[in-house]
């Protein structure tokens, strides 16, 4: 279910809003926000990743010598996830997206709903994130 109401969105979004995603800000079109669901230490990170209308983040890959990736696990309103040279995916509360290392994709809320999902990192070798363009409102005004 699509919402434009951030209030309306609060009273579904059951991991919360969190705070502002100042960290990762330059890599987002739009406003992001962050709520941590685990603690540092805790042997695997969940956060909760909120995103305004319209808000996506930039292309990027998680790479890993050995398995590592991203997996999302959409909560509330409506988004996007698309893989480089794929048709863009909707994603909807209940959409579980895994990500494979070393892939270039971007994720985001739809131009008219709020959005959430639990985003974790897969654990494995020499894992990093590589952030690369945004993804221009040509391509992202295209979907529909």
């Amino acid at each position: 279910m699509k919402y434009q109401s951030l209030e309306q969105f609060e009273k579904v979004n059951v991991f919360g809003k969190g705070e502002p995603n100042k960290a990762y800000a330059q890599y987002f079109i739009g406003n992001s926000f962050l709520n941590p669901l685990t603690e540092q230490g805790a042997g695997v990170h969940l956060s909760n990743v909120t995103f305004e209308p319209g808000c996506r983040n930039n292309w990027h890959i998680h790479k890993a010598k050995n398995g590592g990736g991203q997996l999302l696990i959409c909560t509330a309103g409506e988004g996007w996830y698309q893989e480089e040279g794929k048709s863009a995916v909707s994603l909807e509360p209940g959409t579980v997206i895994v990500i494979p290392a070393n892939v270039k994709h971007w994720h985001g809320a739809k131009a008219d709903s709020w959005f959430s999902h639990i985003a974790m990192e897969i654990s494995g070798e020499e894992c990093s994130n590589e952030w690369l363009e945004p993804v221009t409102d040509e391509e992202y005004n295209k979907l529909k």
